[in-house]
């Protein structure tokens, strides 16, 4: 899928779309959508016993994909397959499991050739598909292809798509020694997706049979005519959503449709919520870890989209994670399976063929929160402890059963607990972290609460707490840090006054707690949590609109959350007038699901009000829910709104709450066109 992106909303550019819904939302039709001429031929009739050749897919599949780096630029060529190839043996990516180097769309000339077979584009591929194949062969790895099932592919410069040359296109891959292929949705004339998909496998296994080369079958229907549901004997993998962007809302969103889907997974059949955004740049270190971890957890398939000609040390520590590729890669092939998610704290664990549980605690919201769930929670028999590997640490500890961490904003930590018998051999697992969040006043001493609690059967000996923070802040204990020994479950609490200077700016600064203790065995154990103080300003007294006061955080589906218009989706600034079932706002915030604004309230305002609802501009769809959290806990909501509604007044009591969070949800359908306004929300205070 291509997203189309509008002024005004996202539409899918598929057969089934008409030039009238295109017209009344003031877009000319695409060149791929004008294409409504039959194909040369129907697609080959569905053999329905038919199977692809068996033993492909068996984990789900790594490697590349250059579209979300490159898209149909001129950079995407034959340099850059065989750099990405040489890359993947350098820098030990081929070691750790990628293998497949797939190019996307745009990798053909617009036109058949007079024999109607497809025509790689000279200058991007002077030497041919074929070549490059054998390139990529000769380093141990496979190359991938991309095409639609439809007359064209996606792209609005028309390229050839397969509808009706199932049987030509697939041989033509087998023979140029392509080894899997992506299979788009555009252009496909209304054809049963089924009927096209079936075709295609079909064709495959044909071309399979006569050339000796099985190849990869990737379905990229989008997710909407469900295909975890029919197409397990049809293709390797299938998408469960629309393409993914490289924004926190975006992969959110995706996570959310997938997590669903866990039971139709397995080997050789795998959901797919698309290729990873991994160092690409619009999301942080902690996102993009996060991203990494619940596609792993997920058992999806990890299809690098940034080119990694250019990427940093740190994108590739991410990626050759090997102790995280192996959740992925684990032959039992189980998805992991939500186990709670109240409140943006989840929790998701997967079963694994060692008979340990991969646990994921991942946390949604915008703020540090503490995550925990039980070995028993996760499917763990009964045992005196557990030997719990923190994945992204490369740290073993004990746990007596509780599995718990204080996660950053937005971030995941991902671990493996097992009832092996071996805990004894490590120091016991803490939990650190801070009771709330810092907010710091300027020149005003702020009071916080550190806490360090023993999850491990064993002690924790020695144990000492410190609270660093920047050059020039001043931080006092104001009771003890240190402790002679934690048994299970204890904790130590440490209570600290930190004051910035007075000339400290509003904003967020680095923080870290550090603990350090020791095991029975003397073996010395640090935990670093690292952290955010916010300083802030202190709320006005009286009713303010939310439009015009600072945020802590802001996080949207697609572009920046707008003040006091709706949301543009591109650059700051690009909205229009809030305007929600014919009347207009002057005031509030223009959001697109997912969407998360936190504002510090102090625990001195009692009352957050709008008007909510889809703004008029998403005239095609739009489906979201609105939700206000007062310090982790939900304080009010709406239902799911579409753009047929008018705007709801939402209220909710925030008195005591340190941080008022207005969320947008994406109604369960993707977040398409889900254009949210915040119309006259205002705090009281």
């Amino acid at each position: 899928m291509r997203h189309l992106p509008t002024r005004t909303t996202r539409l899918r550019v598929v057969g089934s779309l008409t030039a009238a819904l295109l017209c009344a939302a003031g877009l000319a039709m695409p060149a791929a959508a004008r294409d409504t001429a039959a194909p040369a031929d129907t697609p080959a009739t569905a053999d329905p016993g038919a199977k692809l050749p068996g033993g492909l897919a068996l984990t789900p599949p790594m490697g590349f994909n250059n579209w979300n780096s490159t898209h149909c630029r001129a950079e995407f060529d034959e340099a850059m397959v065989k750099g990405i190839a040489d890359i993947f043996v350098e820098k030990g990516l081929k070691d750790a499991g990628y293998e497949y180097v797939n190019l996307d769309d745009c990798w053909a000339l617009p036109q058949r050739d007079a024999n109607g077979k497809l025509v790689p584009d000279p200058v991007r591929f002077p030497q041919g598909i074929k070549a490059v194949a054998d390139y990529v062969h000769s380093k141990g790895l496979k190359l991938g292809i991309y095409t639609s099932a439809g007359t064209k592919t996606c792209n609005s410069a028309g390229f050839p798509g397969a509808l009706g040359h199932e049987r030509s296109d697939a041989q033509q891959f087998a023979d140029w020694g392509v080894d899997y292929l992506k299979y788009d949705n555009c252009n496909n004339q209304g054809v049963d997706a089924k009927q096209r998909y079936i075709a295609m496998r079909d064709a495959l296994k044909a071309a399979s049979e006569s050339t000796g080369r099985p190849i990869v079958y990737s379905i990229c229907e989008w997710g909407e005519n469900k295909p975890w549901e029919w197409a397990a004997d049809v293709g390797h993998l299938w998408r469960t959503t629309g393409d993914i962007s490289d924004n926190w809302g975006s992969m959110l969103s995706i996570m959310k449709r997938n997590l669903p889907l866990a039971k139709h997974a397995g080997p050789g059949r795998w959901n797919d919520p698309d290729m990873l955004e991994v160092g690409n740049g619009g999301m942080t270190g902690t996102e993009y870890r996060t991203h990494f971890s619940m596609w792993s957890i997920m058992a999806a398939p990890l299809l690098i989209g940034s080119d990694l000609r250019k990427a940093t040390p740190e994108t590739f520590e991410i990626l050759g994670n090997e102790e995280v590729i192996a959740v992925d890669q684990d032959p039992l092939g189980k998805q992991g399976e939500v186990v709670t998610s109240e409140g943006g704290r989840w929790v998701v664990a997967k079963e694994m063929k060692d008979g340990s549980r991969a646990v994921a605690l991942f946390n949604e919201s915008g703020s540090p929160q503490s995550v925990s769930t039980t070995a028993a929670a996760v499917g763990l028999p009964d045992a005196d402890a557990y030997t719990l590997r923190d994945l992204w640490q490369h740290k073993s500890y004990n746990t007596a059963g509780r599995i718990a961490a204080t996660v950053p904003a937005h971030g995941t930590v991902l671990l493996r607990v097992s009832a092996d018998g071996k805990w004894a051999h490590h120091p016991p697992a803490t939990e650190l972290g801070l009771k709330g969040g810092l907010f710091v006043e300027a020149d005003e001493a702020a009071e916080v609460t550190s806490e360090i609690t023993n999850l491990g059967r064993t002690p924790a000996q020695r144990v000492s707490v410190a609270l660093g923070a920047p050059s020039g802040w001043t931080v006092k204990a104001t009771s003890p840090s240190t402790a002679r020994s934690l048994g299970t479950g204890r904790t130590l609490a440490t209570s600290w006054q930190v004051t910035a200077p007075a000339d400290t700016k509003p904003g967020s600064y680095d923080v870290r707690l550090t603990a350090t203790y020791r095991s029975p065995q003397g073996a010395r154990a640090e935990k670093v949590l690292p952290l955010t103080a916010q300083v802030v300003v202190a709320p006005p007294a009286g009713n303010s609109p939310l439009g015009d006061l600072p945020w802590l955080s802001a996080t949207n589906g697609w572009g920046p959350v707008e003040r006091n218009t709706s949301n543009g989706e591109s650059g700051l600034g690009d909205g229009r007038p809030i305007t929600i079932g014919g009347k207009v706002y002057a005031k509030g915030l223009g959001v697109h699901a997912e969407s998360a604004v936190e504002y510090y309230a102090g625990a001195a305002c009692e009352k957050v009000t709008a008007q909510v609802g889809v703004d008029d501009e998403t005239i095609v769809k739009g489906t979201v829910a609105f939700e206000i959290w007062a310090d982790g806990k939900k304080a009010a909501s709406t239902g799911v709104l579409t753009n047929a509604m008018p705007a709801q007044e939402l209220s909710a009591d925030v008195s005591g709450a340190q941080v008022v969070r207005l969320v947008v949800t994406d109604g369960g359908d993707g977040i398409d066109s889900d254009h949210g306004d915040w119309a006259e929300a205002t705090l009281s205070c």
